[in-house]
């Protein structure tokens, strides 16, 4: 992206064979003339970052303009453990605040109210792009999500790709370590050899969850300078790897100060399990952190902004 002309008129108000020029027909007076510039030269800057770059024109679901766009489902998998109903809401609540006036609403795929189903059936029609609070591809994302949007045909849905993995999921893992009393500053060479990070996750009988979950951990690891090893709380044959395995084989390396990241977007039995095993500190669950927000509007406007595809609701009614 380039910066444009600072003295282009959004409104169309530009010469027709000198584009980025001022039109000044019209005016009847120099105040006028100043009063149109400082007007233009406001509108423009406030489309400006302070790096130069220019932001996102504003349009539908932007919260910058007209149009509500298309409603925002946030899909929670749902949990007996009373936090995950708490976190979820408040996301949705921290999500709003980002992008004031787009309908964000809330579904769960199981366990907790309202069902996932439920949100899409009250939908008063329309457009909705549901965003999975998943971090990796599973059936879930595959399967579930695009039965109970195929099962409500009054709504125009698209689904977005699940939040994990991305460099925003390994900020907020970042600073959840460091909120449990992980280095703020990068330890030296000799420290650097006695720690590591055991990254949690769920775990999934989908290779691909598998697959994703080991990017997830390069990408903190990359940001840490030290070892992070993917496992899981329910082990599978894709994702077979326990937490307790993973610690022992850091241990076995010497690396003595192991922590345990939550990958889990909420707290819940896995969270809790794996927090457990940790020999030394355990950070929280992802959660309400400002990372995964502005990653949640990024899958939303991904795919929202995606090119129709005539075949959508065939596949996702597979």
């Amino acid at each position: 992206m380039t910066p444009s002309n600072p003295l282009h008129d959004e409104s169309g108000s530009t010469h027709p064979d000198r584009p980025g020029t001022i039109r000044l027909d019209g005016l009847d007076s120099t105040a006028q003339l100043m009063n149109r510039i400082t007007s233009q030269l406001g509108t423009q800057l406030s489309h400006m970052s302070l790096g130069g770059t220019r932001r996102p024109a504003p349009g539908p679901g932007t919260g910058l303009g007209p149009g509500p766009g298309p409603t925002l489902v946030l899909v929670a998998h749902g949990s007996r453990d009373p936090r995950a109903l708490e976190t979820a809401t408040a996301l949705a609540e921290r999500i709003r605040a980002l992008r004031p006036g787009l309908a964000v609403r809330l579904g769960h795929i199981e366990l907790n109210e309202p069902l996932l189903t439920d949100t899409l059936a009250a939908h008063p029609g329309g457009r909705a792009v549901l965003v999975p609070l998943l971090l990796g591809r599973g059936q879930h994302v595959k399967r579930d999500i695009p039965r109970a949007a195929a099962a409500a045909p009054h709504v125009e849905t698209r689904v977005a790709d699940p939040l994990g993995p991305h460099p925003l999921l390994a900020e907020a893992l970042h600073a959840r370590l460091v909120e449990s009393g992980w280095p703020a500053r990068p330890p030296g060479r000799a420290a650097r050899s006695r720690h590591g990070v055991v990254l949690a996750a769920a775990g999934s009988r989908d290779p691909e969850a598998a697959a994703d979950a080991e990017t997830a951990a390069a990408l903190l690891a990359e940001r840490l300078g030290v070892p992070v090893v993917p496992a899981y709380a329910a082990p599978t044959a894709a994702c077979a790897r326990s937490v307790p395995d993973a610690l022992a084989s850091l241990a076995a390396q010497g690396r003595d100060r192991a922590a345990v990241a939550a990958y889990f977007t909420a707290p819940g039995r896995f969270a809790t399990q794996s927090a457990t095993a940790a020999p030394w500190i355990a950070s929280a669950p992802l959660g309400t952190h400002p990372a995964l927000a502005r990653l949640v509007l990024h899958r939303y406007d991904q795919a929202r902004t995606a090119p129709h595809r005539p075949e959508h609701r065939r596949l996702t009614a597979a």
